[in-house]
């Protein structure tokens, strides 16, 4: 029996002086600090290390985190100057720097810090219009870090940074944002099509403009190759006409062969005659009275048995020079040369008939 109440006091002894020990010995991690309180009353804030507390005496009040914490509040309809309901998060930065002040001086300081920007958000969402407040984040985060801070200061807390996570309008006025936006893409849209087909027209203007003056150019030449040819065609036929030397007679059958494609066509009604008609008659009818007089007269209209005169000597055959067209370039060139002296001449005869007569000596 003495035994085992010797072996009940030996346990509570060795449970009392552990208890002692762990009261006594207390460590403290880094980046925490540890308010203590002797008999009811602030006695010390504890760092990071070993340190000996009066067991029974003193007794830990609360443990303080010192790094910098995030709290994210829940949305929170706010109305803006416009009288639109708009639901904002906030997500809030802040690190506690005075342990004793965060204890002592405010039961619960996250609550205080969410019910203080609860109620800032909405002093400075009221003051701004939708417009403002979904463009404006940074100018709110701004003013709600200034009064948080201010605030929160006297509590031992420093608010680092506050950010507005998300600002959601209502539905109506999402859908007609939406509407504006895509309206807007659709003009810029439009816009640019029609630039594109400013440009594509442009281009093929000039594309236009080009053809025309290529095509214009061309056909100068081949004016100017054309007028040169007939020249030159009309020149070797009077040429060869007159060095043929035709008598009368024989313009005369060609007059006759001539008549008819004169009086062709359907839409001649009246036939005039010329007056030179006459005169073609009279010497094709000598020429064919003289052969019928004469009998056996030769081919050239002599009576028989008179004397033949004699004719010239045969002349020889006439050979014409090879044609040699004119370079087109170069008849262009000089088309132009001459076109622009004439407009430097005409400018010269204005500019001196305006200047009036000369006064003499």
């Amino acid at each position: 029996m003495g035994t085992t109440v010797t072996l009940i006091v030996l346990v509570l002894v060795v449970v009392f002086v552990a208890t002692v020990i762990i009261r006594t010995i207390r460590i403290v991690p880094q980046a925490t600090a540890v308010i203590v309180e002797r008999l009811g009353r602030y006695k010390t804030t504890l760092d990071a290390g070993l340190h000996f507390l009066v067991p029974f005496i003193d007794k830990v009040r609360a443990t303080v985190d010192l790094r910098e914490q995030v709290v994210s509040f829940p949305p929170q309809p706010v109305i803006t100057s416009d009288n639109l309901v708009v639901s904002i998060d906030t997500v809030i930065y802040y690190q506690p720097t005075d342990p004793k002040a965060a204890t002592y001086e405010i039961a619960n300081y996250i609550q205080g810090i969410e019910q203080l920007t609860v109620t800032t958000l909405r002093n400075v969402i009221g003051s701004l219009d939708l417009e403002q407040t979904l463009t404006s984040r940074d100018q709110i985060n701004g003013q709600l870090r200034g009064v948080l801070d201010d605030a929160t200061g006297r509590w031992g807390i420093r608010v680092n940074r506050v950010e507005l996570k998300a600002i959601d309008p209502p539905a109506s006025v999402q859908d007609s944002m939406e509407k504006q936006m895509r309206a807007e893409r659709d003009r810029r849209a439009a816009i640019l099509n029609a630039e594109g087909l400013k440009q594509s027209q442009i281009l093929t203007a000039e594309g236009e403009k080009q053809s025309s003056i290529l095509r214009a150019e061309g056909a100068a030449q081949a004016a100017i190759l054309r007028s040169q040819g007939e020249a030159k065609a009309i020149t070797q036929v009077f040429d060869a006409i007159h060095r043929g030397d035709p008598d009368p007679k024989l313009l005369a059958y060609q007059y006759l062969q001539t008549l008819p494609q004169i009086a062709r066509g359907d839409a001649n009604k009246v036939w005039i005659v010329p007056s030179e008609l006459n005169d073609a008659l009279k010497g094709f009818g000598s020429m064919f009275a003289a052969h019928g007089a004469g009998g056996a007269g030769g081919r050239d209209g002599t009576p028989a048995g008179a004397a033949r005169a004699p004719r010239p000597a045969e002349q020889p055959a006439t050979h014409f020079e090879e044609v040699v067209l004119e370079d087109p370039e170069e008849a262009l060139r000089r088309a132009r040369e001459e076109a622009a002296g004439a407009s430097r001449d005409a400018e010269e005869t204005t500019r001196i008939s305006a200047q009036g007569p000369v006064a003499g000596p």
